[in-house]
């Protein structure tokens, strides 16, 4: 047992995953897979395959969507975001100028987008769809969104995430429909 005693501890969590982030991305081998990689809470990466055709062609539109419907910031993908459960890849965001400059350190977001949009794979689970969810509320999310596969878009705001609001709050013009 005394053995266990001299593993060292993670004393600061955002400066642990920042670093592990930043050698992840620096990592030669890594930057030749053709996966798509996030980190766990442990700093351990996780690997999955790229997106399809048609996760890839949702992401894009809802991207596009939030670029033009949106003021006062960025529409983002594929954005690497801090969470408690590690760096996660958000499909889809909009992040305000001010969230920008305090929450980015080394190309990571260290405070969620106020939208996280997360494109529904088929090999998604319901439990892992959640627990996104939650992690992007916990990180400072406003609101997440899931899109199914047809584009439908599903609407979670801070404070009622367990059920589906009728629309966006920050983005009320956004189509409950998103057309590929």
């Amino acid at each position: 047992m005394a053995a266990l005693l001299q593993i060292p501890s993670i004393k600061n969590a955002t400066a642990f995953h920042l670093e592990r982030w930043r050698k992840v991305c620096a990592d030669p081998s890594l930057q030749r897979l053709p996966d798509r990689i996030e980190t766990n809470r442990y700093g351990h990466i996780v690997m999955m395959p790229p997106p399809g055709f048609t996760h890839s062609n949702l992401q894009l539109e809802i991207g596009h969507l939030l670029k033009i419907l949106m003021n006062g910031g960025r529409a983002l993908t594929e954005c690497a975001v801090l969470t408690s459960d590690g760096v996660k890849g958000v499909d889809a965001a909009w992040i305000s100028e001010s969230r920008v400059k305090r929450g980015l350190k080394d190309d990571v977001l260290t405070i969620a987008p106020e939208i996280c949009v997360e494109v529904i794979s088929p090999g998604n689970t319901r439990q892992e769809m959640e627990n996104k969810r939650e992690l992007y509320f916990a990180a400072g999310a406003e609101e997440v969104w899931f899109c199914d596969q047809k584009g439908a878009l599903h609407f979670f705001l801070k404070g009622s995430a367990e059920t589906a609001a009728k629309a966006s709050v920050l983005c009320p013009s956004m189509p409950k429909r998103v057309k590929v």
